[in-house]
């Protein structure tokens, strides 16, 4: 037996935690970040200071920051390593929630280890605390609940076996991964115990690579084998299985176009034969044409969000069907799916088997790929600048796309880019191409990057924010700063909203409330720009800032913050696009609804064209 704390116990235990697969292992929880309070100061923050030969620490500047930081880890880890973070009780507790959801959204293993009131109740209410008249064992941290993939509050020191057991279980599924909260009351942090010296036993979860069943499978090979005009939807679980290389074998064999989600771009090259790009509200002209004439979709470790599907009215063959390859079964089943529940790498790897020689005609081939070329020389046009010009925000990802190699990455959330980078972005690696869009959370990009940066450690990782993003949460910053992280930061000035405010204006909304401008003497927000000085706030916060104009200098800025050692920003004014300059309008609908009634005449136009939309929505039963 070994008598510690509570927190020193856990501490300890997280220490000897690792995943293993393919033969490969590594460390579970490979740091842990924080930020101390009375709630977590005298626990967990002693027991790092007590154990820290055994864990990293990190120090973060925000509760939801430090959640993206290791979501960003997990990520570029392929869920096979995590990070945890700690929290004192009260607002360092309740800031997590967002960061919580935006794991379990998209699926990605953190362990959250926040402050909790007393168990023992000797002060009664305490600093902070939450009084409930009905529960009295409920405090903020049940927040957390809905947002985790497993909850426990741990009353007992003798409660934390079965419970850290638990959580290391659910961080390690591939099925049922997300957020992990184990709350931790401050008097049990500190309260010591005599722990079972096999509770501190190496261990190892196995992370499975479950086999299709084989009736699933032969099904799903014969509805792929019958189809016509088939296409593929690759998604975030091919990334998470390691199976690009087993898709593009299939694809090569078989001739079948492959589609992508925001989570699964990237899951083949851009210039392989088979990629068609993007798909759905933010798709390619081609893809989403495949898509409307598709008669088999096979889904690859895609939830099929409404952005993929354009809200339902994507998938218009009226006899279509749809086979869902995936590790959750509650993917699986979705669009009334044959569901074939497997691992991506090993159900790709035998419906190769089964398919082959299988390949589409070469009258399907030839059209895909035609359309995929008239589409590139789209993108060129948007990515077309002279030098002298002042960039539109696709002509800093033209800028950027002649500079990259497949060792960058690039990290984005909210906003206008998303919808650039999905649809003209030219992937050159499996992971270049990191856009969270589950949650599609505004202030996202700067920490992940730190928590990719700590994952892949001498590969260029690029943080693309607008405005109104980098004012959401730039504190991380400082982080970088601090350990000497040589993140590469690009800041697009359009003052505002941008992406909400051409929203706004499609349905109605007139921009109201958009723009970043002083209020006008009519009370609106159209006076002049707000004098907001962006780079000089990085550069205060300690960065290396590089102010760009013109397609020049942001050439040469770009190029200088890539080569650079220590956290550098890039920072330009972009320019409103036009119909040459901009990138291709959406290619599907999205639902967003729209007044029904109102006076004012762009609502009014708004709901016609809603209307005419929303008929065509179909439930795929």
């Amino acid at each position: 037996m070994t008598r510690l704390t509570t927190a020193q116990a856990l501490v300890r235990f997280l220490a000897r935690q690792h995943t293993e697969r393919d033969g490969r292992r590594q460390r579970l929880i490979g740091a842990t970040w924080g930020i101390f309070g009375h709630g977590n100061v005298a626990g967990i923050g002693q027991a790092l200071v007590e154990h820290g030969e055994e864990m990293p620490y990190f120090q973060g500047r925000n509760e939801q920051s430090m959640v993206h930081a290791a979501v960003g880890y997990a990520r570029q880890s392929n869920r096979l390593s995590a990070h945890a973070v700690t929290t004192s009780i009260g607002p360092g507790a309740t800031n997590l929630v967002t960061g919580a959801a935006l794991a379990t959204v998209n699926r990605l293993p953190v362990l959250l280890l926040p402050g909790d009131v007393f168990a023992t109740r000797p002060a009664d209410p305490v600093l902070q605390q939450l009084e409930v008249p009905y529960a009295g064992e409920m405090s903020v941290n049940d927040c957390l609940r809905p947002v985790s993939k497993y909850f426990d509050r741990i009353h007992r020191p003798e409660a934390l076996v079965p419970a850290a057991l638990a959580a290391m279980r659910v961080l390690t599924d591939p099925a049922e991964t997300g957020a992990v909260t184990l709350a931790l009351p401050q008097d049990v942090q500190a309260e010591a115990y005599d722990w079972p010296e096999e509770f501190f036993a190496e261990r190892v979860w196995r992370v499975r690579r479950p086999s299709p069943d084989e009736g699933e499978l032969d099904a799903a090979a014969a509805v792929i084998g019958r189809a016509a005009r088939p296409l593929i939807v690759a998604g975030g679980g091919v990334k998470y299985s390691g199976a690009q290389e087993a898709l593009a074998s299939l694809a090569s064999l078989t001739g079948i176009p492959v589609a992508s989600t925001q989570a699964g771009k990237g899951s083949l090259r851009h210039d392989h034969p088979q990629d068609v790009g993007a798909i759905g509200h933010t798709g390619t002209a081609v893809a989403d044409h495949l898509a409307r004439t598709a008669d088999v979709v096979l889904g690859v470790g895609t939830r099929w969000t409404d952005f993929t599907t354009a809200s339902g009215t994507l998938f218009t063959h009226p006899g279509v069907r749809f086979v869902n390859l995936n590790i959750a079964a509650f993917d699986s089943h979705k669009l009334a799916a044959l569901p074939l529940v497997t691992d991506a790498r090993e159900g790709l790897e035998q419906l190769h088997a089964l398919l082959d020689p299988h390949h589409v005609t070469d009258d399907y081939a030839r059209e895909y790929a035609e359309e995929k070329l008239r589409w590139e020389a789209r993108v060129t046009a948007a990515y077309a600048a002279p030098d002298e010009a002042v960039p539109t925000q696709a002509q800093v990802l033209g800028v950027l796309d002649t500079l990259v190699t497949g060792d960058d990455i690039l990290i984005n959330a909210a906003g206008s880019l998303p919808g650039d980078l999905h649809k003209l972005w030219r992937t050159r690696s499996g992971d270049q191409y990191h856009v969270e869009y589950g949650y599609s959370c505004m202030g996202y990009e700067i920490p992940a990057a730190l928590g990719v940066c700590l994952a892949a450690p001498g590969r260029p990782v690029w943080a693309l924010v607008g405005d109104g993003t980098y004012l959401m949460n730039p504190t991380e910053i400082v982080t970088a700063v601090q350990e000497r992280i040589p993140l590469k930061l690009v800041i697009l000035q359009n003052h505002g909203y941008a992406s909400i405010g051409g929203l706004s204006e499609s349905v109605g909304g007139e921009r109201y409330g958009t723009d970043y401008r002083f209020r006008a003497p009519d009370g609106t927000f159209t006076g002049a720009p707000l004098p907001v000085d962006l780079a000089a706030n990085a550069e205060s916060l300690g960065m290396r800032v590089l102010r760009a104009r013109t397609i020049r200098d942001l050439r040469e800025a770009l190029a200088e913050a890539r080569a650079a050692t220590v956290p550098t920003c890039v920072y330009t004014e972009t320019k409103t696009a036009d119909t040459v300059s901009g990138p291709p309008p959406a290619q599907a609908w999205w639902d967003v609804p729209v007044a029904e009634t109102s006076t004012r005449p762009s609502a009014v136009k708004a709901r016609e064209e809603y209307d005419r939309h929303v008929t065509a929505r179909r439930r795929h039963l």
